[in-house]
């Protein structure tokens, strides 16, 4: 390897979450600041958040209620044209 090419290595450094937390890492920068930590991510929390963007859950949501009745018209009609 290269000698002095390569970043300092701080064996504890700090990373510091949004939601509060810290801990020690090791990494090549002192100090870490991150949105969204291991105590605050939903998947290791438990935790669903659903975040609606423009109604498209709404939309969504009414589109799967909608689709058992147009399945039923869809048929209705199918039977009628073969008679």
């Amino acid at each position: 390897m290269k000698a002095e090419i390569h970043p300092t290595y701080h064996p504890s450094a700090t990373v510091t979450c949004g939601c509060g937390a810290t801990f020690v890492v090791g990494g090549t920068q002192e100090s870490y600041n991150v949105e969204i930590c291991s105590k605050c991510h939903p998947y290791f929390t438990g935790e669903q958040k659903l975040i609606d963007t423009a109604g498209r859950v709404e939309r969504f949501r009414s589109r799967q209620a909608a689709a058992p009745a147009e399945k039923k018209e869809k048929k209705a009609r199918a039977k009628k044209t073969e008679e």
